[in-house]
């Protein structure tokens, strides 16, 4: 196996009648187990909360960011240890399973943990349908805007979050999604073959650091906007979710009961702001005002 994060294959290209072989680089796609340890030395337990299909690499990353999008963990003094385990694979020394070893005195929520958190990496967590169902009462309402972020600077955040997708250029089949300034400056960018794991490998890179909230951070995805993906921004601190393609109703009610900003279908020449309008200013310098409407949908030309 390559160290690189895909596969080459000889596929069969068809244009028209004609047909050829020709290498194809295939992103690879590989089951991974989260597990969580909790619980005094003596009595230590571990309870799988998670298997996912991803592409390897960052996987310590996925698991804590997932941890925290469930709200399981809030802060890295929870956190004994985060380790991969299992035989490894390919030239990498890729591992199936990661492990999150909580501090003795912590304690979990085990009724959280008792939810199927079966996922796929097309799907996220199967059988969430609601957001009752998914708890959202364990977070907290976002601070109000004490930040605005200019609409050209918007319109160009998928264009940076693009250049840096390098497993893209080479297989044409990964999600990508990156944190980013107020100054439209990329902070870190993640790729997978699931939407929801590129953003739990951004939100872990950033907590394994120990950096707790994001209040002060924009997060770029590469597709839509799902429901999933605007709770893992919230249980983060992440004010603004912007997006390449549409938001889902969910997501946009879960964004106004938050507090948060929403923005979909982003080009650049403009995008449409779903809730939060207060934290876009115009190259006017003026601020773009809320809708008295609900759901409130604005369109921004750039």
């Amino acid at each position: 196996m390559s160290t690189q994060r895909y596969l080459t294959r000889q596929i069969t290209r068809v244009s028209g009648q004609d047909s050829q072989l020709l290498p194809d680089h295939l992103a690879l796609e590989e089951p991974l187990e989260i597990q969580i340890a909790y619980g005094p030395d003596a009595g230590r337990k571990s309870k799988t909360v998670s298997i996912t299909m991803r592409t390897p690499g960052h996987d310590r990353e996925l698991a804590a960011g997932f941890l925290v999008g469930e709200g399981i963990l809030r802060s890295l003094d929870q956190v004994e240890a985060v380790h991969a385990r299992g035989p490894r694979f390919g030239e990498q020394g890729w591992q199936h399973s990661v492990r999150v070893t909580l501090r003795p005195n912590v304690t979990i929520d085990l009724d959280r943990l008792q939810r199927n958190f079966y996922t796929t990496s097309s799907c996220g967590v199967c059988g969430k349908t609601s957001m009752e169902a998914l708890e959202l009462s364990a977070f907290s309402p976002l601070p109000r805007a004490s930040w605005q972020i200019d609409a050209r600077t918007i319109s160009a955040m998928p264009a940076r979050l693009r250049e840096a997708q390098a497993i893209f250029d080479q297989t044409g089949g990964l999600h990508a999604a990156g944190l980013f300034s107020p100054e439209g400056k990329p902070i870190v960018v993640r790729e997978d073959v699931g939407r929801h794991n590129a953003v739990d490998k951004v939100i872990g890179s950033q907590f394994l650091t120990g950096r707790d909230l994001l209040s002060d951070t924009v997060l770029v995805v590469s597709g839509r906007a799902s429901f999933e993906l605007m709770q893992k921004a919230i249980a983060s601190g992440i004010p603004m979710l912007v997006a390449v393609g549409a938001p889902s109703s969910l997501a946009v009610e879960v964004a106004e009961k938050f507090g948060a900003t929403l923005i979909g279908f982003t080009k650049p020449n403009g995008f449409n702001i779903y809730t939060g309008a207060e934290r876009v200013l115009l190259d006017s310098g003026n601020q773009v005002k809320p809708s008295s409407e609900k759901p409130a949908v604005q369109e921004v030309m750039t």
